[in-house]
């Protein structure tokens, strides 16, 4: 059999893994999902009532230009129809970013451990990706990144709050890390879990777009807006990236279902920002109770906890999966889970206390760094 020409660099790129699924049949007890970050509330009346008005007409292509979920964008954010760029979801808005800047040989540079499709979606544009370690407390080094800076570096990506460790930039390190990027390279604020992020001193990725020339933000409507079925997301950038952008992005990426979706969401922002308060009392809680067990995490800001285990991780998250909960693991580093419906979190928190005995440390908190 002749051997199919491929790309070479492919075996360097691993597949992006998913969250495990829920299993479809019956179980004598429920099982949670809580390694995908999803919302836990279903789609609001008004969302699904908008959907089904569209039901009629998908047999044509959706509306490229996106007028209506643009012109609504442009409203808040004080923007140009040029400066929003639309994608089936952040994460491709984000291959967009790196498509549009970034070629063969090219460096993109971010926090590590950050979003995982980070440097799949660099290799996968030909691109070098650059990790940065992060620091002791499982925060982005911009210091590190900054010295990571080479003539080659084309974007840097910086997640905040950054996942899967739910840790933050404030205001003034950012402003400051920004002061000192090279003018032509372009620095992407990702913001996916910004509605979560009740720190008094966080950044604004918008006004920072406004501040410096060479900021683009990425947002979703998968976290807290809960449409990560719909796939959808956009960038806020400059009027040269915006193009640029255009360029690369999947032709009738974005379906007008999920544009239509996104709309009706921004309009029930009061009635969804309730249901997002309510996620980050859960946090809390969950938090809370791990610190209770002796078990220190780190800050979190997004809809997650991050559980530092090291070489635990596989054996933690094998327990919780026995107690009816599915978490994403990361091998020899840590885990994250979800803040779920309060039965999840119930179960996670009950955990907790089996956990520290995995550890060890049953009378001691687990060092965050």
């Amino acid at each position: 059999m002749t051997e199919l020409r491929l790309r070479n660099d492919l075996s360097a790129i691993p597949g992006y893994k998913p969250g495990k699924a829920a299993p479809q049949i019956e179980t004598a007890a429920p099982v949670h999902k809580i390694s995908s970050n999803e919302n836990p509330y279903p789609p609001l009346p008004s969302v699904t009532a908008s959907i089904a008005d569209q039901l009629t007409q998908i047999n044509r292509y959706p509306e490229t230009a996106a007028t209506a979920l643009t012109a609504v964008l442009c409203a808040r954010f004080g923007v140009a129809p040029v400066n929003v760029v639309l994608g089936s979801g952040s994460v491709e808005v984000v291959s967009q970013l790196i498509r549009a800047t970034a070629g063969d040989g090219d460096e993109v540079l971010f926090a590590w451990r950050s979003f995982e499709a980070y440097p799949m979606l660099t290799r996968a544009a030909g691109a070098v990706p650059v990790p940065v370690p992060l620091t002791e407390d499982h925060r982005h080094d911009l210091d590190a990144m900054l010295a990571a800076i080479t003539d080659r570096t084309r974007l840097i990506l910086v997640c905040n709050p950054n996942n899967p460790t739910g840790t933050t930039i404030g205001d003034a390190e950012l402003d400051r890390f920004l002061s000192r990027v090279p003018a032509h390279i372009v620095v992407v604020i990702d913001e996916a879990y910004v509605q979560f992020n009740d720190r008094a001193d966080s950044p604004i990725g918008i006004e920072y777009f406004r501040r410096y020339p060479n900021v683009a933000v990425a947002h979703t409507f998968s976290k807290a807006y809960g449409l990560a079925g719909m796939r959808i997301g956009y960038a806020i950038a400059p009027e040269q990236l915006g193009i640029a952008l255009r360029k690369v992005a999947l032709p009738f990426g974005v379906t007008n279902l999920a544009q239509t979706a996104a709309v009706a969401s921004l309009a029930a922002e009061d009635e969804l920002a309730e249901r997002v308060a309510a996620l980050v009392v859960e946090r809390e809680r969950v938090v809370s109770a791990f610190r209770t067990a002796g078990i220190e995490l780190p800050e979190s800001k997004g809809n997650f906890v991050w559980l530092p285990l090291g070489e635990k991780t596989v054996e933690v998250a094998e327990l919780l999966e026995r107690n009816g909960l599915l978490v994403r693991p990361f091998a020899g580093e840590g885990l994250r889970a979800t803040v779920a419906e309060s039965e999840a979190n119930d179960r996670l928190i009950a955990s907790a206390p089996a956990i520290a005995e995995i550890l060890g440390r049953v009378d001691a908190a687990l060092p965050v760094g």
